[in-house]
């Protein structure tokens, strides 16, 4: 699919993997809107690409949320036309062992908050996006759009502490393949993205040590993946029209250790 003229949803996109993500679409000549429930990051975002002379827009959206998913994406048709490209990056992280060092069981609120946002965000954003997909005139080879989704390398090595974080992305990834045969009738493809430890502004909050540390588990490039790296596969997926139903780790080959 040509990237060029194209409209496109980038969720999670007020930071990291998303913004980059955003950014390099806009790059490219897509028309962006950027949605996060970080309005104001997004914002930010948003105007640095207008004023690099791309174009661009931000749209509060909380992707848990029926009413808010669909009010952003009619809110972005309105704006660019309706979105041939939707890149879903907003995701939580969480580390809690399922029995703490007391004994106790971890909280089960935490284990559904991020079940919540990362698997049941995913699907909502999916279906939402999918079905106003389907409205618009097919392009070459019938295809209508394409949805890149982010799951982890944590959804195959999970790590302890991670039931929650590892299950919600092994969900995303266990989606792809039914989701890409479920729209291919209709010329829509899915592709999963599992990113491994990237450079992002979760990971400026940890200690330059244990970053350094992280970065030199990768066995090559031995450092911490950049997000314009992740955002050039995203849209090579987009270029691509043979990708489809599958997850394609981004990890220099990193297999995640027990802790």
């Amino acid at each position: 699919m040509k990237i060029e003229g194209a409209a496109a949803l980038v969720t999670g996109a007020g930071s990291g993997l998303g913004a980059a993500t955003a950014r390099a679409l806009a790059q490219r000549g897509a028309r962006v809107a950027l949605l996060d429930v970080n309005v104001e990051a997004a914002a930010r975002v948003a105007q640095a690409i207008v004023d690099a002379g791309g174009t661009a827009v931000a749209l509060a959206c909380d992707v848990t949320r029926e009413d808010s998913v669909l009010a952003a994406v009619e809110a972005a048709a309105a704006v660019h036309g309706g979105a041939r490209i939707l890149m879903h990056v907003a995701g939580i992280g969480s580390a809690r062992r399922i029995v703490g060092k007391d004994g106790q069981p971890a909280p089960l609120a935490d284990f559904e908050r991020v079940v919540r946002v990362n698997l049941i965000g995913t699907y909502n954003m999916a279906r939402i996006a999918a079905a106003a997909m389907l409205k618009l005139e097919p392009l070459q080879d019938n295809e209508r759009g394409v949805i890149v989704n982010t799951a982890s390398v944590a959804a195959f090595d999970g790590q302890i502490g991670q039931e929650a974080y590892a299950a919600s992305k092994g969900g995303v990834a266990a989606m792809t393949l039914p989701l890409a045969r479920d729209l291919a009738q209709f010329g829509v493809r899915a592709v999963t993205i599992a990113p491994g430890l990237f450079h992002t502004p979760l990971m400026d909050e940890l200690p330059q040590a244990v970053q350094e540390s992280l970065a030199a588990s990768i066995p090559f490039p031995r450092r911490l993946g950049k997000p314009e790296e992740f955002a050039q596969l995203a849209l090579s997926i987009v270029e691509n029209s043979a990708l489809n139903g599958e997850v394609i780790r981004l990890d220099g080959a990193l297999r995640m250790a027990p802790r």
